[in-house]
């Protein structure tokens, strides 16, 4: 890009360490995706690991590719300006060096920082609630032969289904709510859409904690490369007890399961939900105050009372 005017940085990194923290963040990266690699280079698929891929739409040449964040400007280096003065939302000053073009940014994005402010907003403002024990994933095979993953069901058909009878679905999330089966929707205490995420997303929710990778990923270049690492190794681990804790058998895969028809099970469930909740928190909160960088105090400010109604809700 060229040479342009950008808001003042909050603080400027050396050459010699930012090539330092870009370095050390590929290698990270690196040997978090390597399992997928090796398996796409294959062919293979893996039920439980290809989701962070596939439905986030997650490239490791994206993840391992360190931003430095909003507010910090990048020194040149003695072979020249940072390689980050040739991606697509930053900008050059003119001493050389290159920072977030956070203008830019928020004229093509703008609409969704403000979505996701007040949607983390929202879900951070409520209490954690763990008594759903993880039931969406069996309510999205109840008394259906089709399912979505290839795997067996660990009770078999007849004893999932019996499961699911006998317990309060109480989903509060719509991307899992939408891929009930018919005959579970009527069964969902709530019936969550798009438009009443705001409303509904709760902290002890598995897939509004795992989201938190997702809106790193939508907030793109604004994200420094650390907190974006920490949302997707968080979501890894989310995403494991959300099949452990499914009617699949992963007996094939070396994961036991967490028998949550039990009483022994749910209170595991529980207990690594209310755990990976607690950290999910603090990457939210990380992430609001991008979003509040992006936004300048007074927009975020607005933008906070205009979600505030659905707050506690």
């Amino acid at each position: 890009m060229g040479i342009k005017q950008v808001r003042a940085l909050t603080t400027t990194l050396p050459s010699v360490t930012w090539i330092s923290l870009a370095r050390a963040h590929a290698e990270r990266a690196d040997q978090m995706t390597a399992d997928h690699r090796a398996r796409r280079a294959a062919g293979e698929k893996h039920p439980i690991e290809d989701f962070l891929y596939d439905y986030y739409s997650t490239r490791p040449s994206m993840l391992r590719r360190w931003h430095p964040g909003v507010g910090a400007g990048l020194a040149s280096a003695p072979d020249g300006l940072a390689e980050h003065a040739g991606w697509k939302f930053y900008a050059t000053h003119e001493d050389g060096i290159v920072a977030l073009d956070e203008e830019a940014l928020m004229q093509a994005r703008g609409e969704s920082v403000r979505y996701i402010h007040g949607l983390l907003t929202a879900t951070a403002s409520r209490p954690v609630f763990s008594g759903c024990f993880g039931l969406h994933e069996w309510a999205m095979v109840y008394r259906d032969p089709e399912h979505r993953h290839a795997l067996p069901l660990r009770l078999g058909q007849s004893e999932t289904d019996k499961v699911v009878e006998g317990h309060t679905i109480r989903c509060t999330h719509f991307d899992a709510f939408r891929f009930f089966t018919p005959e579970a929707v009527g069964l969902n205490r709530l019936q969550p859409t798009r438009a009443t995420q705001v409303d509904l997303d709760q902290p002890g929710c598995l897939h509004a904690a795992m989201d938190v990778h997702k809106w790193a990923q939508k907030l793109g270049p604004a994200v420094p490369g650390a907190l974006a690492l920490d949302c997707f190794a968080l979501a890894g681990e989310i995403r494991l007890l959300d099949m452990q804790a499914s009617p699949y058998d992963l007996a094939s895969y070396g994961h036991p399961p967490v028998k949550i028809e039990t009483p022994e099970g749910k209170a595991e469930y529980v207990a690594r939900q209310r755990e990976l909740a607690r950290r999910a928190a603090g990457l939210r909160s990380r992430l609001i105050r991008v979003c509040d960088a992006l936004l300048g105090p007074e927009d975020a400010a607005r933008n906070r009372e205009a979600v505030a109604p659905h707050n506690h809700r």
